[in-house]
C-alpha cells in the first residue's frame, strides 16, 4: 500500500474504488509515490510539469486514479483519434488543435464558472519539446475563473508526483510565470534535456 495525500470532501472525485485500486497498483508497479497537499477546494487549475515524455501521461493517470480525482485535462487533438478517442474523453480529456486560433482560455473559464466543481490540469510547457518559457494560459484561466493554481511536479529523480504549492495568481502574469518556472526548474523530468 502506498501513502497518498488526504483528498478533502470538496475536491471533485471519480467515485470508483476499482479505478482507485488500479491507480494504486500502477503506481506501486512503477515505483512512484504521491506527496504534498491537495487543497480542499471544488475548483482549481493544476499546472503539471515538467512534461518531457509520453510516460508523464501514464504516471499522471495512475496518480489521478489512485487519488480518486476527477480532472479535466487539455490534450493535443491528434491524441483523440479512433480507437482511443472515447477512452481519452472518459479520462477527462478535451482535445485542442494547437495550430488553430481559438478561445481556449475563455472557453475553459466559462466551463469552470458553469460547473459546481472543476479541476483542470494543464502542462504549462505546452509540448514535450524543449521550451524557454512556459505558456501563460494556465494563469489566465485561473485568474479568469478566480481559482487558485496548484503546481504539480512529476519528479523522475524521486519517482514522486508532488502537489503544491498553491497560490492565487496576481495581476503580474510575467512574474507569476517566472515563479512557476523557478519552482519547476529543479525538478527532473524523464528526459531532462527536454
Amino acid at each position: 500500500m502506498i501513502s497518498l495525500p488526504q483528498v478533502g470532501a470538496s475536491v471533485p472525485r471519480r467515485g470508483s474504488p476499482a479505478t482507485q485500486a488500479i491507480g494504486g497498483a500502477a503506481l506501486r508497479l512503477m515505483g512512484w509515490s504521491v506527496a504534498g497537499e491537495i487543497p480542499d477546494l471544488p475548483k482549481f487549475v493544476a499546472a503539471v510539469a515538467p512534461h518531457t515524455s509520453n510516460w508523464d501521461f501514464v504516471v499522471g493517470v495512475a496518480a489521478m486514479f489512485a487519488l480518486d480525482l476527477r480532472i479535466t485535462f487539455i490534450g493535443k487533438h491528434t491524441l483523440f483519434r479512433w480507437p482511443i478517442a472515447g477512452v481519452m474523453r472518459w479520462l477527462g480529456g478535451v482535445p485542442v488543435d494547437r495550430s488553430a486560433s481559438h478561445g481556449l482560455v475563455g472557453d475553459t473559464v466559462h466551463a469552470m464558472e458553469g460547473a459546481p466543481a472543476s479541476v483542470v490540469a494543464i502542462a504549462p510547457q505546452g509540448t514535450r519539446s524543449p521550451v524557454r518559457r512556459f505558456k501563460s494560459g494556465f494563469l489566465h484561466i485561473a485568474r479568469g475563473a478566480q481559482v487558485p493554481v496548484v503546481l504539480v511536479s512529476l519528479d523522475y529523480a524521486a519517482h514522486c508526483v508532488r502537489f503544491g504549492p498553491t497560490f492565487m495568481p496576481g495581476a503580474d502574469v510575467d512574474a507569476e510565470l517566472e515563479r512557476a518556472q523557478r519552482f519547476f526548474a529543479t525538478v527532473k523530468g524523464r528526459n531532462p534535456q527536454a
